[in-house]
């Protein structure tokens, strides 16, 4: 039972997500973090580790014993710390009995380096007797150690000129292209960075795929997901992927499951109301890091001055990240999706509340904000009447903009 070191990367920031989990162990048997692989979740739980045992399922004769005797290990435990706890779902019912025995908050402090309640047998086990959270790689905000303020404001409409220390311009690119990895984010220059994201993604590959899934195909997976990341920000088309590289459409819709399982990307869903027939039902597909995407695009700061239009998918993918993140931190439940009419008129993206209030967000990579860049959201203004509370032009400029009636520009780095 050891501590696992904190890197020099992660020790220096406070993560968002923290006073969640302190509120959700003082009244819940077992609290699971989810999250990819290195995005920090060891550094958040080893806090807890004066008071609660801290194993390693990545250790591998712990996880061994674990895997034969799964309730003996979890009878010795009063209260634990289980890391990657993934790799040995049969732990899980073990989990199940131990907390129908006894259901004081706090007793397990779980994390996944795969999305676990997708897995039916989990659901099944621990419905009702845990919360989870979700942790993603760093936020801007963390990364500049301010509140994560945005939603508020978006629906305050309170815009304040960003602090001059706020990413603009090039400095936007650098930080766009860094990702929020904080191993990658810790190395020097684009080229260390993409080495680490590419060893990072071979590792997911080669390893943690097994610990979900059986699947026939894996030498095909570095492909798909270059193509992936060469279509993110864009509708999804399984038959045209799979042609590409000999696959059906539900092999492509089966392996896009499993790396959505593993925080690699995720489908957006287009946005819906029963009454509103004329929308597409078409998903986006978006990776979750930017700092991946570009890595498997071999986007570049050189690269991106030659080439915008490229950039405005990584920074599309880029807002989708920080927005997740924004969401995950965010007591209130709010569902994310996309806006596009069969005029092909499109919002990038649509923050909807569980009173069906309606903020739509559009991405645009310039320094400049024109009416014209409003069209979608004015669009979508008219489809949903009274509950669309505002809509924001994300920009790379220096100042909040209102072009009347709830509509914004306002700067990306107020992100």
């Amino acid at each position: 039972m050891n501590n696992p070191p904190m890197t020099a990367a992660e020790l220096h920031y406070p993560r968002h997500l923290d006073p969640m989990v302190r509120t959700s162990l003082q009244d819940t048997p077992a609290v699971l973090i989810n999250g990819p692989r290195q995005c920090g979740k060891t550094t958040l739980v080893r806090q807890y580790a004066g008071s609660m045992a801290y194993f390693s399922l990545d250790d591998p004769a712990l996880l061994e014993a674990v895997r034969v005797d799964p309730v003996g290990f979890i009878r010795r435990q009063d209260r634990a710390i289980i890391d990657e706890v993934q790799r040995a779902p049969q732990l899980l019912m073990a989990l199940k009995l131990a907390i129908d025995q006894d259901r004081r908050p706090g007793r397990f402090l779980l994390t996944g380096s795969a999305n676990l309640m997708a897995l039916p047998q989990v659901a099944e086990s621990l419905a009702g007797r845990m919360e989870i959270h979700t942790l993603l790689p760093l936020s801007q905000s963390e990364l500049a150690r301010r509140p994560n303020d945005f939603l508020r404001r978006a629906l305050s409409q309170d815009w304040q000129s960003p602090s001059s220390d706020q990413a603009a311009g090039p400095d936007l690119v650098e930080q766009v292209l860094a990702g929020g990895f904080p191993e990658m984010r810790q190395r020097t220059g684009t080229s260390r960075r993409q080495a680490w994201a590419r060893a990072y993604m071979s590792t997911l590959v080669e390893r943690d795929i097994r610990d979900i899934a059986q699947i026939e195909h894996a030498s095909q997976v570095p492909r798909l997901l270059a193509i992936l990341a060469e279509l993110s920000g864009q509708l999804l088309n399984l038959s045209q992927i799979g042609g590409q590289i000999g696959m059906d459409g539900k092999t492509v819709d089966k392996y896009i499951g499993i790396l959505e399982k593993l925080f690699l990307l995720r489908r957006l869903p287009a946005f819906s109301r029963n009454e509103l027939s004329r929308l597409l039902k078409s998903p986006k597909v978006h990776f979750l890091d930017a700092g991946l995407q570009s890595a498997l695009t071999r986007l570049t700061p050189d690269r991106v001055f030659i080439d915008r239009q490229r950039f405005g998918a990584t920074l599309e993918t880029w807002v989708y990240s920080e927005l997740l993140k924004t969401l995950a931190v965010t007591p209130e439940s709010w569902f994310l999706s996309h806006y596009r009419d069969n005029l092909q008129v499109e919002v990038d993206f649509v923050l909807e509340s569980a009173l069906r209030e309606i903020v739509g967000i559009e991405v645009k990579a310039a320094a400049s904000v024109t009416a014209s860049d409003f069209k979608g959201l004015r669009q979508l203004r008219q489809q949903t009447g009274s509950t669309f509370l505002s809509g924001i032009v994300l920009y790379n400029g220096g100042h909040a903009l209102s072009f009347g009636d709830g509509l914004w520009a306002v700067p990306l780095s107020m992100l």
